[in-house]
């Protein structure tokens, strides 16, 4: 039996008096995927990015470990909300326009201490002070760099386009701009290097496009922790109390975490290993999460129909985007379907072997999307479900 039959009969084991469709995390494998997220940090602290995780429980559980601390979170509400439950250290990692919650935020002394928001541009300080009646508690700011690599000129960009900021200038102004103004205080810098901690670098068949993003990637880390270094200087001589410096992401934290300018690491999909990380070197992490859908039809020989499945991740829109069926192995989509919204028709020699009721196990491609699907995760240990929680859907939370 391989490994991965291994745990196929292990999770229909676990689940046989569940009904898909449903989801689990493996506690074993997401315990172990945390260990290797802190033996690659090199002893900085990794802070979870919640967004890849989207279940209370599973934050508490990796936050408990030694080699985490504090929260990276996605929306001011979810922000507002996690730390209404308890958590003590939530960096917003996106600007908010939300202006309830920023006067939510300014009027909570808990809050206010708890939560630090992201910035880029001054007029983002500007809707903070229209949204609030008052600025005695001072609201902690975090201010986000440019990482991406550009090239020839700023002709050529690679990178997700996120801040404006990218020079260190830049970032001292605004740093300047956060000082002298009441009822702010500049508390940390962020810099995600997306292009090279969410980008795989071994794609399967495509040796060429696999060698230019690793090229592309060493000129990145090499353009961008020179940068990064002196960005972190220009802030620091404005703000020397500055409390962190963050980067990185699951697919960089060796190399994000071995720049000295940087004091903390952050990362999340590593926990629970969607597929878009099987196309990396620089880690091997378990899968984790999946989901499961049951066989409701056998059109022929070498089909079966699931119940739905037709989960796609956000992004450019491709194949990749797309669940994988992954227990049993050997199944494949029909091209002319895909993976559809009620029923995804499968195709492969090991349909004939499935019965009708029979669960067929997908991972998702990214990681906390999954937990928009379902209301809650049962928890796998050995073949026993030893716990069921809910994630954000389940307990009423949508925050995009």
């Amino acid at each position: 039996m391989t490994p991965r039959a291994a745990d196929r009969a292990r999770y229909d084991r676990a689940t046989a008096h569940l009904d898909a469709p449903l989801a689990l995390v493996d506690l074993e494998a997401f315990d172990a995927n945390a260990d290797d997220l802190v033996r690659r940090a090199q002893g900085k602290p990794i802070r979870v990015a919640s967004k890849s995780v989207r279940c209370r429980a599973l934050l508490e559980r990796v936050l408990a470990r030694d080699g985490f601390a504090g929260i990276m979170s996605f929306t001011l509400a979810e922000s507002i909300w996690l730390a209404r439950a308890g958590f003590e250290d939530v960096l917003l990692a996106y600007p908010s326009a939300d202006r309830d919650r920023f006067a939510e935020l300014a009027a909570d002394p808990k809050l206010t201490a708890a939560v630090t928001v992201m910035i880029d541009d001054p007029a983002q300080l500007d809707l903070i002070d229209r949204a609030r009646d008052r600025d005695d508690l001072p609201v902690r700011i975090c201010l986000e760099l440019d990482t991406s690599l550009q090239l020839l000129g700023g002709r050529v960009r690679v990178g997700a386009r996120r801040s404006p900021l990218r020079e260190p200038a830049q970032l001292a102004e605004l740093a300047r701009a956060v000082a002298r103004r009441p009822g702010f205080r500049l508390v940390g810098l962020m810099a995600y290097e997306g292009h090279i901690a969410g980008v795989g670098d071994d794609i399967a068949g495509r040796p060429v496009r696999s060698r230019a993003i690793r090229l592309m990637q060493t000129a990145a880390r090499k353009e961008l922790a020179a940068r990064r270094a002196e960005v972190v200087r220009a802030v620091r001589a404005v703000a020397p109390d500055l409390e962190f410096v963050n980067g990185g992401g699951t697919g960089s934290v060796q190399h994000t975490a071995a720049e000295e300018a940087v004091t903390e690491i952050a990362a999340g999909s590593g926990l629970y290993v969607p597929r878009l990380f099987d196309n990396y070197t620089s880690f091997t992490g378990r899968p984790a999460a999946l989901f499961a859908q049951p066989v409701v039809r056998r059109p022929g020989v070498g089909v079966v129909t699931v119940l739905g499945g037709g989960y796609p991740a956000s992004g450019a829109a491709g194949a990749d985007r797309l669940p994988v069926p992954y227990l049993p192995e050997g199944l494949r989509y029909d091209p002319q379907e895909g993976a559809g919204e009620v029923q995804t028709p499968l195709l492969g020699t090991a349909a004939d072997d499935l019965l009708i009721g029979d669960k067929v196990w997908f991972r998702h491609a990214k990681a906390g999307e999954l937990c928009e699907r379902f209301d809650e995760l049962q928890l796998v240990e050995g073949d026993r479900v030893t716990a069921t929680v809910p994630t954000y859907r389940g307990e009423g939370r949508t925050f995009l």
